[in-house]
């Protein structure tokens, strides 16, 4: 039974025709996935997605433009009782040099070519908004 709303928010971040990502273990899966993560109560969008750069790389991000909203039902892989909400942005990095790894369960960021034939992102969503970035920049 589905009880909860998971409000997810995330940034894609350009540069030379590739897209930031984040290769890191969840519940004990290897994923590559867009920086962002989870709204908390109290918190609005853009301010979740600011505190996650700072809280996940060390990254301040500026010019946000929204980009992509989930607009199908889906429910969470990892919560079976969780309908996930993902909304994505473009970003840009204040300065990439401030970048550290801080959360431990990331492992490596990767720079994604949009030109990859294959889609890399395991996430259905994520999915999605890889093939968008490649039909609006490519």
């Amino acid at each position: 039974m589905i009880d909860k709303i998971n409000v997810r928010v995330y940034a894609a971040v350009l540069k030379k025709r590739c897209v930031l990502a984040l290769q890191e273990e969840y519940a004990g899966q290897q994923l590559l996935k867009f920086p962002g993560g989870g709204l908390e109560f109290g918190e609005g969008i853009l301010d979740c997605l600011h505190r996650e750069f700072e809280e996940e790389l060390n990254l301040k991000i500026e010019n946000l433009r929204h980009f992509y909203t989930q607009e199908e039902f889906l429910v969470s892989r990892f919560r079976p009782n969780e309908q996930l909400l993902t909304i994505y942005y473009i970003a840009e990095i204040v300065d990439v040099d401030d970048l550290i790894i801080r959360d431990a369960c990331i492992e490596k960021i990767e720079w994604v070519s949009l030109d990859s034939e294959e889609n890399p992102f395991p996430l259905p969503v994520d999915m999605i908004v890889f093939d968008l970035l490649k039909q609006k920049f490519l």
